[in-house]
């Protein structure tokens, strides 16, 4: 799940990124990565809520597009069914998600 909430009083939007618990199983630790963190495992760690759900809200500056993944328990990656779009990614044979915003 992904919600955007744009700020009337700056050029960003506040992006609550969301996975629940029958989509992630019996994760420990996920974090979302992408061009917004350098792909950066530690730098977004989601939080698990007392529903299960994995959350992590960023601020992303307006009038841009992000490729973003998210990686579990360090090793496995996965995509968002929410994302705005898909494309290649530079260094696998996988996709990743975009948000634009």
């Amino acid at each position: 799940m992904i919600e955007k909430k744009y700020l009337k009083t700056k050029p960003e939007c506040k992006v609550k990124f969301a996975l629940s618990s029958d989509i992630v199983g019996s994760a420990n630790k996920i974090a979302v990565v992408g061009d917004f963190n350098n792909w950066d495992a530690s730098a977004n760690p989601m939080r698990k809520q007392k529903s299960g759900v994995f959350a992590s809200t960023l601020s992303l500056e307006v009038d841009n597009s992000y490729q973003f993944r998210y990686v579990i328990d360090g090793k496995q990656w996965l995509n968002d069914d929410m994302a705005d779009a898909y494309v290649h990614s530079p260094i696998s044979h996988e996709t990743n998600c975009v948000i634009s915003i």
